[in-house]
Parts: structure tokens; C-alpha cells; sequence
């Protein structure tokens, strides 16, 4: 039913829970994950514009993504999955419209992405990726809540 899944991962506990459970369905499924991680260059110039050399700062997010990509897809190979990784950055755009863009770009059959399930004035404040993801995603989303 499932050939490709997308896996968003920025290496929270939240969504390593998704990659798990991305996992036992692609294994289930023979399908292959996507493992996504997306460097929020909008939330970088709303938070630290003058406050570090931006440059630097990008490089420095650029070597953690990598690794967050290394670490799920060692994870993903552990359990038998085939999995590729992709690093994108957000350009001024939400992270939930560069998954979403993913999806389709790379004809995703499925996301599953980890949700920290906030409410009320945090996700006010915080807003929700997952959210605007599951309103937006051509195909069906998986949402995996944290265990908090």
C-alpha cells in the first residue's frame, strides 16, 4: 500500500518516535523512507539576525542536519528499511511547506512525523508544522505523539 514514506527528523525525542514507528510500517510494507531534515532559516533571521555571523551559524546548522540525517538513517538500516536522506533548507518559507513540497516533488505515498501535541497558548505561540502539514499534504500523514 505504502512504497514511499517521507520522514521528517530533526532529531527531538519526538521525532525519533516517528522514525520508529516509520520504520516498523516500512518494514511491514517493503517501502522505502525518506529521511527529511530541513534547516528553518526563518526562524534564524525572526531570532538571531545581528546576534552571530549568519554565515557560520548556517554552516553549523548544515553539519547538524547531517548528522541528524546519519543518525535515522543508521537507525532506519538497523531495521532493515532502505532509506535515503535529504537535507533542504527553508528560504524564508515554513518547514511544514518544504515537507509538504517534498511529498509531492519526490510522490510520497505516505509522511509520518512526530507531534508534540501541544495545545492551547503553546501551540498559539509556537505554532504547528504538523498541523499545517496534515492540512496541506497531498497524500495521508501519520502523527506520532510524543510520550510527554
Amino acid at each position: 500500500m505504502y512504497g514511499k514514506i517521507l520522514v521528517p527528523v530533526d532529531g527531538s525525542e519526538t521525532s525519533k518516535r516517528g522514525l520508529e514507528e516509520a520504520c516498523r510500517l516500512a518494514k511491514e510494507q517493503d517501502a522505502r523512507l525518506r529521511c527529511l531534515h530541513v534547516i528553518d532559516e526563518h526562524y534564524l533571521s525572526a531570532n538571531y539576525v545581528g546576534v552571530m555571523y549568519l554565515p557560520e551559524v548556517m554552516d553549523k546548522l548544515r553539519d547538524n542536519g547531517r548528522e541528524i540525517l546519519n543518525e535515522a538513517a543508521e537507525q532506519a538500516g538497523m531495521s532493515g528499511v532502505k532509506v535515503e536522506t535529504v537535507l533542504r533548507e527553508s528560504a524564508e518559507r515554513r518547514v511544514s511547506d518544504v515537507i509538504v513540497d517534498e511529498a509531492k516533488t519526490w510522490a510520497a505515498d505516505l509522511i509520518v512525523m512526530g507531534t508534540h501535541g501541544r495545545r492551547g497558548l503553546g501551540h498559539l505561540a509556537l505554532g504547528s508544522d504538523a498541523e499545517t502539514v496534515v492540512r496541506n499534504s497531498p497524500v495521508p500523514v501519520l502523527l506520532v505523539r510524543s510520550g510527554v
